[in-house]
């Protein structure tokens, strides 16, 4: 006789991160669900994001899957200087606070200096250290004082059990709302891969892991210019961090990933997202069948 075995190492944290929003409490590492970051890249008008927004809001309310709107101001970490950054920090913040507030969902986006930490938390709920600022301390700490809840995300450079570290510094400065972000590792030339296994070594240091599907596809500086990507990969790394376990999946979705001024080739097309969400909440379940 068979017997149905269950996912074990996936449980509820100690700790689960709550975060509270205008729009609703979020809540990362409970077990019950999982939190969906999702939208374009950066804002390139307005109206694309809110394209976006809206049809994001519309399947995730039909599925039930808590959703924050993702989108940064600015892309600082860019390969070339003709690259495309936006419209600039002050348009694109008060933007965005438009956009979420005509929406009615909160917002995640990224800072990359320390004078930006401010301004940025008067309008967006989750701030994110980027991936290549992970280890810039000032940052970590400048953003922690504001108390909002920080996705942090791993350096391609850095080892799942590095994230310690660069956790207690945000920790000793009174801040231990966060969520630790896999995004893909550095593994030669123009390449990244993903360690699976990596996503239980930073849950292990008691705070919930999201999953970056879309940028762990880069192929960085690839085209020479800027970065390419293998978009055709989300879907499988997003499935199987999801079997792993994880608190929270970070997706970037557009209409037109052909036409997207940012990272395009790693953009999950809108018109998939569902089919994608639908997906994923399959596999989820199956940990607590």
């Amino acid at each position: 006789m068979s017997q149905k075995t269950s996912v074990t190492e996936f449980k509820p944290l100690a700790k689960p991160v709550v975060g509270k929003t205008s729009y609703g409490d979020f809540t990362w590492g409970d077990a019950k669900n999982f939190v969906l970051f999702a939208g374009p890249d950066i804002i390139e008008d307005d109206g694309m994001v809110m394209e976006t927004g809206q049809e994001i809001q519309r399947i995730t309310q039909r599925l039930g899957i808590p959703w924050i709107l993702k989108c940064s101001f600015d892309k600082a970490n860019r390969q070339s200087s003709a690259s495309f950054r936006g419209p600039g920090m002050k348009q694109a913040l008060k933007s965005l606070d438009a956009i979420k507030s005509k929406i009615g969902a909160p917002l995640l986006t990224d800072v990359h200096e320390t004078w930006q930490v401010e301004s940025t938390a008067e309008v967006a709920d989750v701030l994110q250290i980027p991936a290549f600022l992970s280890r810039q301390t000032d940052l970590m700490l400048e953003a922690a004082k504001t108390g909002k809840v920080i996705h942090i995300k791993k350096g391609q450079f850095l080892a799942p059990w590095d994230m310690k570290s660069i956790a207690n510094k945000a920790v000793q400065a009174g801040n231990s709302n966060l969520l630790l972000c896999e995004r893909g590792t550095t593994f030669g030339y123009n390449r990244l891969i993903n360690d699976m296994t990596g996503l239980v070594e930073m849950r292990r240091l008691g705070f919930p892991v999201v999953m970056d599907c879309t940028h762990s596809t880069q192929l960085p500086g690839a085209t020479g210019d800027s970065s390419g990507g293998r978009g055709d990969m989300v879907w499988a790394l997003a499935r199987a961090a999801m079997a792993v376990g994880v608190d929270g999946i970070f997706v970037e979705t557009h209409p037109r990933p052909e036409e997207a001024l940012c990272d395009g080739p790693t953009s999950l097309p809108l018109r998939n997202l569902e089919t994608f969400l639908k997906s994923l909440q399959r596999i989820f379940q199956t940990h607590f069948e």
